[in-house]
């Protein structure tokens, strides 16, 4: 599959051809992460072309936006809890910084990160986990198994409240 769907991941999910959604809420697109060097690293995009700040949202939108990005941070760390005993927290962040398009970034932290990581921010992680990721940790058929369960999860989630 052509990787041209990443020039315009907001336009490309409302396109349905942003391969890396997993449920549409009510202010945006839950999406698993291209890197899974943090196995169950998500974003939640908005659904509004243009926008790039929450700011730029009416405050209603804001709030929806933020109450989805809450969502996919609960099924992630349901998820990841299950999945992994050394599971600890999710980290939550709005930042905005390369990508000019309103997202949060839903990172699950563990133990295993070791102790020059696990308290600081995901951030500081070298960079070549993100530039030049280890095969295993690049978003691809590994993971169907994590993306189903996120699925599901976001599923559950919303039907139960």
């Amino acid at each position: 599959m052509s990787e041209d769907w990443k020039r315009d991941r907001v336009g490309a999910a409302l396109r349905d051809e942003n391969p890396t959604v997993l449920a549409r809420l009510d202010a945006g697109f839950a999406v698993i992460g291209d890197v899974q060097f943090l196995p169950g690293y998500c974003v939640f995009i908005t659904d509004t072309p243009g926008v790039d700040r929450l700011t730029d949202l009416p405050r209603e939108r804001r709030h929806a936006f933020l109450a989805g990005a809450e969502l996919l941070a609960e099924a992630v760390q349901n998820v990841c809890a299950r999945r992994d005993p050394e599971f600890r927290r999710i980290n939550l962040e709005i930042q905005g910084n390369y990508d000019a398009f309103l997202h949060a970034h839903v990172w699950p932290r563990y133990e295993w990160e070791g102790p020059d990581h696990t308290w600081r921010p995901v951030a500081l992680h070298p960079i070549e986990r993100w530039r030049d990721p280890l095969p295993r940790t690049v978003l691809g058929p590994q993971h169907d198994d994590l993306r189903a369960e996120l699925t599901s999860e976001i599923a559950t989630l919303r039907t139960t409240g």
